[in-house]
């Protein structure tokens, strides 16, 4: 190899090798949300191939069973393209400083990366680079091993909580269900508590799903559930808890409003979409005033205690329900969440999602 060549190719894998420890330890090592490209663009990829695999399925619990493997099989092609990458630069190393062939310098970073030892450069650089490349292989490797009890930890956490939520609220959870059996089931003076653990549950999901972002694919094991869906759900319950219901003032909804909100803007954030920061209490929102009034209905019949004043209720829900509509909306559409009322059944168009069927268009249907 001339020496402009080696000199190029030396160049190009330092870079490649470079690009690689960014990419992993940016992706599992810092402890913050960081966007690495290589690792979007193996997301990306993945994704694309996910989405022309249900392209021409028209069941949603076929499209959830193909797209809970989104997640986990992205999560091991990281480590995958890691390894690639790092073969790929250390070869071109070898190729820039033992002065070797194509075949010689892919044999040996082949032989260095997976610690196989059945090639032995004999010249001092390259085999300082065979030790280098042991390392960075092991390493790489250790990094899955030691992160997947942390991610999947962190998924059995929310996902337990979002199980649990479905025995109040029902599944697809919705707000009108949990205030329903709250008051059916005599665990209505509970509901501040319920808004605290739930305070906690968004914290902790702010900080894990930016720090380890493919949590956000992770599917629950239901099909009908999600931490999107559930997320709506007990924001909306709290919102009405705060804006309708007859109870005394709490902070705790309102916390949980707060925290829930905070959190969908972290990850929104992110990923780079789009959202209003600070909107303003007479924003419009996705629920609109006839929907409100069927809730009110379906709550006065099972003799749940609302406030007298059914308009400054509905502005004030509308006040608490701006701080995240249109963050909740767009994730849901972002993740292909299930159907859940007030939430996955009006966000952005997403390919092959199914119609919810509320109370109101089972009546239609059937009428």
């Amino acid at each position: 190899m001339e020496t402009a060549g080696r000199v190029v190719a030396g160049i190009a894998g330092a870079l490649v090798i470079v690009v690689v420890i960014d990419a992993a330890v940016r992706t599992f090592v810092l402890p913050r949300g960081a966007a690495v490209p290589l690792t979007r663009l193996v997301s990306r990829v993945s994704r694309w191939c996910f989405d022309l695999l249900t392209r021409r399925i028209d069941d949603y619990k076929r499209i959830d069973r193909v797209l809970a493997l989104y997640g986990p099989v992205t999560l091991l092609l990281f480590p995958a393209v890691w390894l690639v990458g790092s073969f790929t630069g250390f070869a071109l190393l070898y190729g820039a400083f033992g002065d070797v062939g194509t075949r010689a310098a892919i044999r040996d970073s082949g032989s260095a990366l997976f610690t196989l030892g059945f090639a032995t450069p004999g010249d001092l650089p390259s085999t300082g680079l065979v030790i280098v490349e042991a390392a960075a292989g092991l390493a790489l490797l250790a990094l899955l091993i030691a992160y997947l009890p942390t991610i999947y930890g962190t998924f059995s956490r929310r996902e337990l909580m979002v199980s649990q939520l479905s025995v109040r609220a029902g599944t697809p959870p919705s707000a009108v269900e949990l205030i329903e059996r709250a008051y059916r089931a005599e665990f209505s003076d509970q509901l501040d508590n319920l808004f605290e653990q739930w305070e906690g549950w968004f914290v902790e999901l702010g900080e894990t799903h930016t720090t380890f972002a493919i949590l956000n694919f992770f599917r629950s094991p239901h099909v009908d559930r999600s931490w999107i869906t559930a997320s709506g759900a007990v924001l909306d319950t709290a919102g009405l808890r705060l804006a309708l219901l007859d109870q005394p003032w709490s902070p705790r909804p309102a916390l949980c409003i707060r925290a829930g909100s905070v959190t969908l803007r972290e990850i929104a954030d992110y990923f780079s979409i789009p959202h209003d920061a600070d909107p303003a209490p007479d924003d419009p929102i996705s629920i609109g005033r006839e929907e409100f009034d069927e809730l009110v209905a379906r709550l006065r019949k099972s003799d749940v205690p609302m406030k007298a004043d059914l308009d400054e209720a509905w502005r004030n829900f509308r006040g608490w329900r701006v701080n995240y509509d249109t963050v909740l909306l767009t994730l849901a559409g972002f993740v292909s969440a299930p159907p859940a009322v007030w939430s996955s059944d009006r966000s952005p168009p997403i390919r092959h999602r199914p119609p919810v069927r509320t109370r109101r268009n089972r009546a239609k249907s059937s009428s």
